[in-house]
């Protein structure tokens, strides 16, 4: 007799399903897994053999064949233990084999029969959705995969709870969704004190999701400034929110199941590897490029970067993805995320300093800064220079509008672009914008038209610079509730791209 039961391997943000067939036939006894398995999924007929002769289950002594379709799919991870002892136990007669085969199952084994937690809960509860299958999963993992609401979810705290529940002996009631994660951490704008320029900034890419480039001498408040940027940005939507918590459960950072509403912030070291912050190893991970989709991903010391990391960002900034390629692995992960940047003017930091600068400048600026290649630097729609503030100034009440005002605003200019791209699958917000759909939003009146003309020829603006001016001008016209782009917002616009042209 052959039983099958039904799991899942993980290729990027897709949860394949994958067969699991087991047949137990006359012959000397054995116990063997076949379909390209890894050392995890091997290992797993020594845990299932010792979960089975925990609950006094012995296996017969013939011939055991496990069989992962298809064949010529790799399959990695320990989540694999479950779906085979649900498959051996249908083929054994303890389990209803019409039961186990509308089940799509992962977990990894303890020795004594428990259900350890595995990754990847969220994307396979999908995957059990679209094949109208029940999802089994370890308890720690129930409230994560309960998010997809079309699924029935058991999670059960062992093999035996599992079983019993089967056969009818102990039911079990679905899984319920976890909380929705709220971060107890608010930055205010206000604690910023000075620096209203980079405020305006920060909210222009805000609405719009415009990369930012800030570039100041230290302790001018470049950091400071960007881990205020959570605190102005719009909630994720219920879409948004499913597609980043399958990355995040695919790298296992969903705690306890719970689903944040709040966009990803993340802030990687420079001495970042290009794995780490593109994504690969061995498995072809996300990484934080991928991890940060839909949300922010701030590189502080950004000329520190080693070269190929930061060259390996172009591509994913202006598609949206990476394709992760490895000899065994060639998998796709979303990565649409806004990014801030923030540099010293040269190494020692006090280029604009005379007092305090070192003997090389201005040439080691421009050697600096010069490790940011142009085709990168091209890719920022907002360049800002950020001053030191004065000690006196530090001493003055805090002064502009707190987060939830500028928060209000930038929702506010939102909800402008989510009504002019409803019909647009692939465009979200401005900064999505191209082509003759970026004509149509953005085109200037008369005035506006010919100051941005003399600015492209004056200031050799690339064709990209020029698309991208377009953009922050559209949004700050959403910002101010224009319908049409005037030449003041062309004139902003300008105002922030022409640092990065003249560096």
């Amino acid at each position: 007799m052959v039983a099958k039961a039904y799991t899942v391997a993980f290729q990027g943000v897709d949860a394949r399903r994958v067969e699991v067939q087991c047949a137990v036939s006359p012959g000397l006894p054995s116990f063997s897994i076949v379909g390209l398995p890894d050392k995890a999924v091997s290992e797993a007929r020594e845990r299932v053999r010792a979960a089975l002769t925990s609950m006094s289950i012995a296996l017969p002594a013939r011939r055991i064949t496990i069989n992962l379709s298809p064949a010529d799919l790799p399959k990695v991870g320990s989540h694999f233990d479950l779906p085979i002892a649900l498959a051996l136990l249908a083929a054994l007669d303890i389990l209803p084999a019409d039961e186990v085969a509308r089940t799509i199952a992962l977990g990894e084994l303890s020795l004594d029969g428990g259900l350890v937690s595995v990754i990847g809960a969220l994307p396979a509860a999908i995957t059990a959705s679209q094949f109208d299958s029940r999802l089994v999963c370890p308890a720690s993992c129930g409230a994560e995969a309960a998010w997809v609401s079309t699924v029935e979810v058991i999670a059960p705290v062992s093999l035996l709870a599992c079983v019993n529940h089967f056969i009818g002996r102990s039911i079990l009631a679905p899984a319920e969704p976890g909380e929705v994660v709220n971060s107890l951490i608010s930055r205010d704008l206000r604690d910023v004190k000075g620096q209203e320029r980079a405020k305006r900034a920060l909210e222009i890419a805000a609405t719009g999701r415009h990369h930012l480039l800030m570039v100041g001498a230290p302790g001018s408040g470049k950091s400071m400034i960007a881990a205020r940027l959570p605190g102005i940005l719009p909630p994720l939507s219920a879409e948004e929110a499913l597609e980043t918590s399958m990355i995040h459960s695919l790298a296992g950072l969903l705690s306890e199941g719970g689903i944040s509403r709040e966009r990803p912030f993340r802030t990687p070291h420079h001495t970042a590897s290009m794995a780490a912050i593109v994504g690969g190893g061995r498995t072809a991970k996300p990484g934080e490029i991928s991890l940060a989709h839909h949300g922010v991903l701030f590189l502080d010391e950004f000329p520190e970067f080693t070269r190929t990391v930061l060259e390996t960002l172009r591509q994913p900034i202006e598609t949206g993805d990476v394709v992760v390629a490895r000899a065994n692995a060639h998998v796709r992960y979303p990565c649409r995320f806004l990014l801030v940047a923030a540099a010293n003017p040269c190494k020692c930091g006090y280029l604009a300093d005379p007092g305090r600068a070192c003997g090389r400048a201005p040439l080691c600026g421009d050697d600096y800064l010069g490790r940011i290649s142009g085709p990168l630097m091209d890719r920022f729609d907002l360049h800002l220079e950020v001053p030191p503030v004065g000690v006196e100034e530090l001493t003055l009440p805090k002064q502009g509008d707190p987060s939830e005002v500028v928060a209000a605003r930038v929702r506010a200019a939102r909800d402008i672009q989510d009504a002019r791209f409803s019909n647009h699958e692939n465009c979200r917000v401005n900064a999505d914008a191209e082509g003759a759909l970026l004509e149509e939003i953005s085109r200037p009146d008369a005035e506006g038209a010919a100051v941005l003309m003399r600015a492209a020829e004056k200031f050799k603006l690339t064709a990209r610079g020029y698309h991208r001016v377009l953009r922050v001008a559209r949004t700050i016209a959403d910002l101010e509730g224009s319908a049409g782009v005037k030449v003041n917002h062309l004139a902003e616009a300008l105002s922030f791209r022409l640092f990065g042209e003249h560096r």
